[in-house]
């Protein structure tokens, strides 16, 4: 399994609209990708910042929606978000919800 995690900047008081975007517009499209396997995001009480972590079943299948469909979630995150968003991208080594242990 491969993540995707995305560290962004949000504009101030838009946690709410930073919330609803993910669950009504970024989360449907994940689930229109191949390979995507879950998304969960934070943003601390302040409000400040978010991060998101995708979880994918192959680095292929994160790289192909990093390159297609990952421009369309910033063009609808651009009214909440501040800059450009960091992605770090990862292997997963263990997850508890995944049934994933490390190799």
């Amino acid at each position: 399994m491969f993540a995707r995690t995305v560290r962004m900047q949000l504009k101030p008081n838009s946690t709410t609209e930073f919330t609803r975007l993910v669950e009504q517009e970024i989360i449907p499209l994940l689930r229109k990708q191949q390979g995507f396997k879950d998304e969960i995001a934070f943003v601390p009480q302040d409000g400040k910042e978010a991060v998101a972590i995708s979880l994918w079943e192959q680095k292929e299948h994160a790289e192909a929606y990093s390159r297609g469909a990952y421009p369309e979630v910033l063009r609808t995150m651009a009214n909440v978000v501040e800059g450009t968003p960091q992605v770090h991208t990862s292997e997963v080594s263990n997850s508890t919800w995944h049934k994933i242990a490390a190799r």
